[in-house]
């Protein structure tokens, strides 16, 4: 007997099919402002910060890091999706003891295109054996119920960024706790692959070594080889990460998680680590602060934010 009844099934898929009409394909954020010179990779960095603001320029040293990818790919299980661009900033503390400490944008640290994945619900979830997955998988002729999106989503604040690692190969350089958000009509609005509870934790390492160099500019992003800024630009490495395990998937169908097993099932998951992998092509990090923060101290902090500030057009 099956442990759905046939009227429960339609019920259920009605819904799911309603609900798809309110399903977003992506993660909608609010625009960024334009910076102005070597300020414009920065243009999330959370210089409001109370934790930035308060750095007194030599105990803690305020700094910037944004790191872009126009496109790669991220293997989770049995499953690789073609990924688009991705943008991670965050604002560093720089301690006196050599350690960093992390300060997380407002809306995450953490921005990323939405992806297709291959073959959508048919090729995540049928065929089944389950009659409720059997009665949705008989509905996926339609191209749009077919189609799963997958958005890489922050929950929480990344850790252990090492800024040397930036320069080098093989070091992990920072570590990002992130979840997978799949959005279809079928799956509901709360599926996903890694939770803020147990996340995803990726640690890219650059697996070719970036190209280097350092600019001057003024506070205000205009460049000037004696102004009381600097950037580091670390650009053209390839980044990977084959270390992270991954989760199973969890409230897909209707936020009941009634797709779960399925979703598991055909994908691999949980997977452990070593049997999942993350690759950003031609990645572009910068990392920028005051060139001699102790000469303003106790106020490089306030003279940061203030310069980020008066750069923005």
């Amino acid at each position: 007997m099956s442990l759905v009844s046939s009227r429960t099934r339609l019920a259920t898929l009605s819904a799911l099919t309603a609900l798809g009409a309110f399903v977003s394909v992506g993660t909608a954020t609010a625009a960024a402002p334009q910076l102005n010179g070597s300020w414009a990779p920065f243009d999330r960095c959370p210089v409001d910060a109370p934790a930035i603001v308060a750095a007194d320029g030599l105990d803690k040293a305020p700094q910037c890091v944004s790191s872009s990818s126009a496109g790669g790919s991220i293997k989770l299980g049995n499953t690789t999706v073609v990924t688009g661009r991705t943008n991670l900033q965050i604002g560093v503390i720089q301690n006196a003891d050599g350690t960093n400490t992390v300060v997380a944008p407002p809306a995450g640290s953490i921005i990323t295109d939405s992806a297709t994945v291959p073959g959508g619900l048919l090729g995540l979830m049928c065929p089944s054996d389950i009659p409720f997955i059997t009665d949705i998988c008989r509905q996926l002729s339609d191209a749009d119920l077919n189609r799963i999106t997958a958005t890489m989503e922050s929950v929480g604040t990344p850790s252990n960024f090492d800024q040397i690692a930036g320069v080098l190969t093989d070091m992990p350089i920072v570590t990002i706790p992130v979840r997978i958000h799949l959005e279809n009509p079928f799956l509901g609005s709360n599926c996903y692959i890694g939770t803020k509870s147990n996340p995803i934790l990726l640690r890219p390492s650059n697996k070719t070594a970036p190209d280097f160099s350092v600019d001057r500019y003024s506070g205000d992003g205009t460049p000037n080889e004696e102004g009381d800024m600097s950037r580091l630009n670390l650009l053209g490495s390839t980044q990977v990460d084959t270390t992270f395990a991954v989760p199973g998937a969890s409230g897909c169908g209707l936020g009941l998680g009634l797709v779960n097993g399925a979703v598991n099932l055909k994908t691999g998951l949980p997977s452990a680590a070593g049997r999942n992998s993350l690759t950003l092509n031609n990645t572009q990090t910068y990392l920028t602060g005051l060139y001699a923060p102790g000469v303003i101290a106790p106020d490089a902090g306030k003279v940061f934010s203030q310069n980020w500030h008066s750069a923005v057009r």
